[in-house]
Formats: structure tokens, C-alpha cells, sequence
């Protein structure tokens, strides 16, 4: 019995060794995350809120938006693929103190952000009708189709000019984290949520002697609040330069050495690819959805509006990994680095595992929010439940993700991430949409569930070790 105890403990002081750090570890990251977690929780929170809104208005307006949205998402999931690549460099050569190094990524970020609002606003504007049309079923009532469209065509062509401030945004903010300066962005999104939120009330509603704009007032609202949130974080940038470093003489030309940009291509074009294609993929599976009528499209909107707000937790986290480990890659702390992974890994998952018993109750009265139908709320009540359980598995594979990043191994983040949705997640959802006839509930969880696949490729992804070098080493 003895022998028993002393093996229990033996394994016991084992498994506290590498999964669970000291006071001093949590306080250096909680320091960097919380504000981090903070910004996007606020920003989701007015999405959240601009979503009830336009909820309270009608589905279909709900709708309408939702599916533009999506679109959207796909813009800021590339420009944040766009910076990926840069960061992973950034983030190492703050860790060596090469700011100049730090400054060409920064001018790398910018163009491409920039770029690629280029290309989505020219999408946006020419193919508005047949974008928007993907997730119209023709099993829908004719009337239902057409002011769906219509909204959704308001709410683009407006949410366009949104684009250019928003990406200039990500490229500043990505490295303002990098320099540890979380609570910048996070002041930004907060300023930004403030305007946003009441341009909301006045727009939507029409109130304080403004029309009743519904979508588009909700559109209108975005668009100066993004503007408000690139201004403030580019102006404490260009005011604080004794910071952040890496802005000084970054405007004095556009030069980019050869070597350095060829080397940010080659990791971050998989990384950029990755991002674009997996919430492509994100639109994809969501298209499939949308088969089974536009009750599903307006209760996913309504799950997805609430479950992005808790996510924030894992999300960030996640992006924390890439930043702190990264940076001690960087400075050649190989050991350090895979050992702070490790403690990083299992603090998310038990973070996602308290969010997601915090999201659960909430699942029942949240669809009570928005003027819909009780179908919808109800299908929108059981994806909130599903999407909770699941939590720990993506909480797992997004740290994953961030980790095989952290050391520049982009060629296997793409297989890892774009390879899982395309090869597998959508496959899947095609043939239960356009093959079956199952019904959306048990349709949602094994596509969501499929996540546990993920999980185990991740596992041994990371415990390869493949991921453990320094890419800004002088040699």
C-alpha cells in the first residue's frame, strides 16, 4: 500500500511539474492575456448586442446581415492570416531585441492587410448579389428570399468602407501585442465599442431625431467604429515611439531586405492560405447549413453570436501562446519554451472547460432575446449546447495550432488546420446536407464533434517537437 501511495504521489508531482506552473507564471500571463481577452470580449459584446438588435427588428434583416457577415469574417480571418506570417517573426525578434527586424514585418503586415482589403471590397461590390445568394434555399417562401437579399445587399454596401480601417487596425495591433502592449488594442475596442454601441441605438431605431435605418443604420455604426478603433491605435503608436520602436523610420521608405521578405513569404503564404481557407471552409460548412431552410441560418446566427462571445477566453489564449513562446524561441530558450507550452496547453483547456459550464444555462434564455420564431429558438438552443461541450476539444486544437506557429512550422499549420477542414469537416457536412435527410440537430453535432480527430492529430503534432526552433537566429 506503501509502494501504491508513493508511485500516486511520484506521478502526481510528475504531472505538476509539466502541466502547472507557479504563481509567478499565471501572473506573467494573465498580465499579457487578460487585456487581450478583455478587447475581444468587448468587441463581441457589442456584435452581440448590434446582432439582438437587429433581431428585435425582424429575421429577416437579422438574416440578411448574418449572411454578409460571414463574408466579412472570412476578410478578417485573411488579414489576420496576413500578419501570421510577419508575427511569427516579429514576435522572435522582440524577444532578441532586433526592433529593426521588427520594423520591415511591421511594413510586410501593412501592405498585405491593405491588399487584401483591396480585393474584398472589389468582391463585395461586383458579386453582392450572388454572394448573398449561396445561402438563400429555395425550399424558403419567394418573399422571404427576396428581403433577405435586399437587406443583406444594404448591409454590404455599406460594411465595404469598413474594410481599409480594419485592416490597418490588424496590422498595428498584431504588433503592438508582440511589444507586450496588450492594453492599447484593448483600450481601442473599447472606444470603439462605446461609439458603436450607441450609433446602434440612434441608427437601428431611429432615435434622437435620426430616420429608422434598421441594417444599414447597424452597417453605418460599424463602419465609424472601426474607423474610431484603427485612429486610436495608430495615433498612440506614432505618439509612444520610445515603445514601440519598430515605428521609427518605418515610414521613411518601403523597403523590405530581400532575404527577410522571401523568408516572411515562404512561412507566411501558408499561413495566409490557411486562414482564408479555413474560414472559407468556416462559410462553407455553414452554406450546407443553411440546406435545411433560413430557420437554421437565423438560429446558427443567433448560436454563434453568443458562443463567439465566450470563445474569446481560448481564442486569446491561444494567440498568447504564439507571443510568449515564440519569444522565447527567439531568444534560444528552446527548453524554456517547450516547457512553458506544455503549462500554456493545459491552462486553456481548463479555462475552456469553466467557459463552457458558464455558457450552458445561458443556452435556455438567450433565443428569448430575439423576435423569431419558437423553432428557431429552439434549434438556436441546442447549438449553444452543443458548441459548449465542445469547447475543451477546440480550446485544445487552437492552442495546438499556435504552437506549431510559434516555431515557424506554417507548412504543417496549414495541413494541420486547412487539411482538417477541407479534408475532412467538409466532406462530411456536404454529404449529411446534400445526401441525407437528417435533421439539422444531430447534422450539427458530428460535424462539430468531428473536432475530437482534430484533437488527436494535434497531440502528436505538438509532441513531436517539430516545432521547437529558432527562425531569427544570426547563423
Amino acid at each position: 500500500m506503501r509502494c501504491i501511495d508513493i508511485e500516486n504521489t511520484s506521478i502526481l508531482s510528475r504531472f505538476r511539474s509539466k502541466y502547472i506552473g507557479d504563481r509567478h507564471f499565471y501572473k506573467s500571463v494573465l498580465t499579457m492575456v487578460v487585456p487581450m481577452i478583455l478587447q475581444m470580449l468587448v468587441t463581441n459584446f457589442v456584435s452581440m448586442l448590434d446582432n439582438i438588435m437587429l433581431g428585435r427588428v425582424g429575421t429577416e434583416q437579422m438574416s440578411g446581415a448574418s449572411i454578409v457577415n460571414q463574408y466579412v469574417f472570412i476578410f478578417i480571418i485573411s488579414t489576420f492570416g496576413a500578419v501570421s506570417g510577419p508575427s511569427v517573426f516579429g514576435a522572435q525578434f522582440f524577444g532578441k531585441g532586433d526592433y529593426r527586424g521588427q520594423m520591415y514585418t511591421f511594413r510586410f503586415r501593412l501592405f498585405s492587410c491593405l491588399i487584401i482589403a483591396v480585393i474584398a471590397a472589389l468582391l463585395f461590390e461586383f458579386f453582392d448579389d450572388g454572394l448573398i445568394s449561396l445561402f438563400l434555399s429555395k425550399d424558403d417562401p419567394p418573399e422571404i428570399r427576396a428581403a433577405t437579399l435586399g437587406y443583406g445587399k444594404a448591409y454590404m454596401s455599406v460594411i465595404i468602407l469598413s474594410l481599409v480601417p480594419n485592416a490597418v487596425r490588424q496590422a498595428y495591433a498584431s504588433i503592438v501585442s508582440e511589444c507586450g502592449e496588450t492594453r492599447i488594442p484593448m483600450a481601442a475596442s473599447m472606444t470603439a465599442v462605446a461609439v458603436n454601441l450607441v450609433l446602434d441605438y440612434v441608427l437601428i431605431f431611429g432615435k434622437l431625431g435620426m430616420p429608422v435605418l434598421g441594417v444599414k443604420g447597424a452597417a453605418i455604426a460599424t463602419v465609424i467604429a472601426k474607423v474610431v478603433e484603427a485612429a486610436v491605435i495608430v495615433v498612440w503608436v506614432h505618439t509612444h515611439t520610445a515603445r514601440c520602436r519598430f515605428i521609427i523610420g518605418a515610414f521613411s521608405g518601403f523597403g523590405i531586405p530581400l532575404a527577410l521578405a522571401l523568408n516572411i513569404t515562404k512561412k507566411g503564404v501558408p499561413l495566409l492560405f490557411n486562414e482564408f481557407l479555413w474560414a472559407a471552409g468556416m462559410s462553407v460548412i455553414a452554406q450546407c447549413y443553411s440546406v435545411r431552410g433560413l430557420d437554421v441560418v437565423a438560429a446558427r446566427n443567433i448560436a454563434t453570436t453568443i458562443s463567439n462571445l465566450f470563445s474569446t477566453f481560448y481564442v486569446q489564449l491561444g494567440v498568447c501562446v504564439s507571443i510568449i513562446v515564440g519569444a522565447k524561441l527567439g531568444a534560444n530558450k528552446l527548453r524554456d519554451a517547450r516547457d512553458t507550452d506544455n503549462k500554456l496547453l493545459f491552462f486553456s483547456v481548463i479555462a475552456s472547460v469553466f467557459v463552457g459550464v458558464c455558457l450552458l444555462p445561458i443556452a435556455k434564455f438567450f433565443p428569448m432575446l430575439y423576435k423569431t420564431s419558437g423553432d428557431v429558438r429552439s434549434i438556436a438552443e441546442y447549438m449553444i449546447v452543443i458548441t459548449a461541450l465542445s469547447f475543451p476539444l477546440i480550446s485544445y486544437t487552437n492552442a495546438c495550432y499556435f504552437t506549431l506557429r510559434s516555431g515557424g512550422k506554417t507548412g504543417i499549420t496549414f495541413l494541420f488546420d486547412f487539411g482538417f477542414t477541407w479534408l475532412i469537416v467538409i466532406p462530411i457536412a456536404f454529404v449529411l446536407a446534400y445526401l441525407t435527410m437528417l435533421p439539422i440537430r444531430p447534422m450539427f453535432a458530428i460535424i462539430t464533434f468531428a473536432e475530437v480527430i482534430k484533437v488527436g492529430i494535434g497531440y502528436f503534432m505538438v509532441r513531436s517537437d517539430v516545432w521547437v526552433n529558432n527562425i531569427v537566429d544570426d547563423k
